[in-house]
């Protein structure tokens, strides 16, 4: 896997796209226990358990993976590990850090985590 450094920042269209899809997976799953128009919270804990598994463990969610972008430990590149996971996973459902990008295109949520969000090269 290439280090972050030498890796093309993604852009907002594939990062939002891939939120997107992730968020919708989980109001699916989380209708199965409660209905989102009742309670919103569990779509939230549900993200935020997905992000934490899926970003610690494989550097991609699956909305991630079908928008070929992946979220790499900045600068080195390789997968963040669970808590860095758990931190960007909890900023990313307060979604305030998420909008506020620097010039390498890292939300607050990555400048805590120490990650950054990079294209899959084709």
């Amino acid at each position: 896997m290439a280090a972050s450094k030498n890796a093309e920042p993604a852009g907002l269209g594939p990062r939002l796209g891939a939120l997107v899809i992730d968020w919708v997976l989980c109001l699916l799953i989380a209708s199965l226990y409660a209905s989102p128009v009742e309670k919103s919270w569990p779509a939230v804990l549900v993200l935020i358990v997905a992000n934490t598994f899926f970003l610690g463990l494989f550097g991609q969610t699956p909305g991630m993976r079908l928008m070929r972008v992946r979220c790499d430990a900045y600068p080195v590149g390789g997968v963040i590990g669970p808590v860095r996971g758990l931190l960007r996973a909890f900023l990313l459902a307060l979604f305030v850090p998420a909008i506020i990008l620097n010039s390498e295109g890292r939300g607050l949520h990555d400048r805590a985590a120490g990650s950054i969000v990079v294209a899959v090269p084709r």
